[in-house]
């Protein structure tokens, strides 16, 4: 959709949205689970072990819940409760491990874990970066085919939010599987979470690991290395750049999103219209283009960010006599 609001009273005419938001259990992270169970189901095997943030968990419980298969879940420390309990809701067994997504070697340890468990006869390890999981990541790259059915060859500008960076990598490959010219993949991560975009703006080739990872916007808490060498490498063949935003003007952008455009997002999925906008500010874009910015998550994953954008409001209750006394 087009930016009624943000976009024209930022220079920027021709913003638009891709609400990834209206998906079956609510993000992007279902174009992943279809197509990784999917697979799974096609190669004989009838367990399905992951670890997720949330919006993978979310996505794969549900997927699994429809091929009545187990779903158990590892999942990072500070995952929110409203994505904990739609995991739950559809019958995913859960574990939270402590340091998970904060501290990098609990984390490359949890991983560690994870593939001794899910080499097991049967078994299939599923995470959303095609470093394990590139049968699940296709079904992404579907974004890519969409824009451009949508917009055309006129598309200069993608920006996505990145974790481990398996959104920017399908993206730039669904467009390199295409006819038309690519836009540029633009990688925004939350400052306190910079293991690709830095290296990339900076002009490395390999991302480096985020110790501590300080961000609290849930679903980019990834600070070890996944498919990071291969988004900046990707990301520079399609003339795009990093961008690193910090989470105060995220929340910032999340409430934006809402009261400007009447779009519900969590944080993770206002992270793309904070880096459009600090690069559009920068310069470092023109104003004239046509970009695209993901929205990739409902608001009703984030029950603690909707809380914090509504904390100087509140739902009165009045009499009857007293309702419209106010209005002008």
């Amino acid at each position: 959709m087009r930016s009624h609001r943000i976009g024209p009273s930022a220079g920027l005419p021709n913003l638009f949205f891709k609400l990834e938001s209206a998906n079956p259990t609510g993000s992007y992270k279902d174009r992943f689970a279809v197509s990784a169970i999917s697979h799974l189901l096609a190669s004989g095997k009838t367990h399905c072990l992951a670890t997720s943030s949330g919006n993978t968990g979310s996505a794969l419980a549900a997927a699994c819940a429809a091929a009545g298969i187990p779903c158990r879940l590892a999942i990072v420390e500070p995952a929110p409760v409203g994505k904990l309990k739609q995991m739950l809701a559809y019958g995913a067994e859960l574990a939270r491990i402590r340091g998970f997504g904060l501290d990098p070697e609990i984390t490359m340890r949890t991983f560690s874990r994870l593939r001794e468990l899910g080499d097991r006869a049967g078994w299939s390890l599923e995470v959303s970066a095609f470093a394990v999981s590139p049968d699940g990541m296709r079904g992404v790259e579907t974004i890519a085919f969409e824009l451009e059915e949508t917009l055309g060859s006129g598309l200069d500008h993608v920006f996505a939010p990145a974790g481990g960076g398996g959104l920017c990598l399908a993206i730039a490959r669904g467009f390199e599987k295409s006819d038309a010219a690519s836009p540029a993949i633009e990688c925004v991560q939350p400052a306190g979470n910079d293991t690709m975009a830095g290296p990339l703006r900076e002009g490395r080739d390999h991302g480096r690991k985020a110790d501590p990872c300080s961000t609290d916007i849930s679903g980019l808490q990834v600070p070890n290395l996944l498919d990071a060498n291969e988004v900046i490498a990707a990301c520079r063949r399609s003339g795009g750049n990093g961008h690193l935003v910090e989470d105060d003007f995220i929340f910032d952008c999340q409430r934006r999103l809402a009261l400007e455009e009447g779009i519900f997002s969590e944080p993770a999925g206002a992270v793309a219209l904070a880096g459009a906008l600090q690069a559009a500010e920068r310069g470092e874009i023109d104003r004239d283009s046509n970009l695209v910015c993901l929205v990739t998550g409902s608001g009703f994953k984030d029950d603690a960010s909707v809380d914090r954008m509504i904390a100087d409001t509140e739902a009165p209750l009045i009499e009857l006599e007293e309702f419209g006394r106010e209005f002008p």
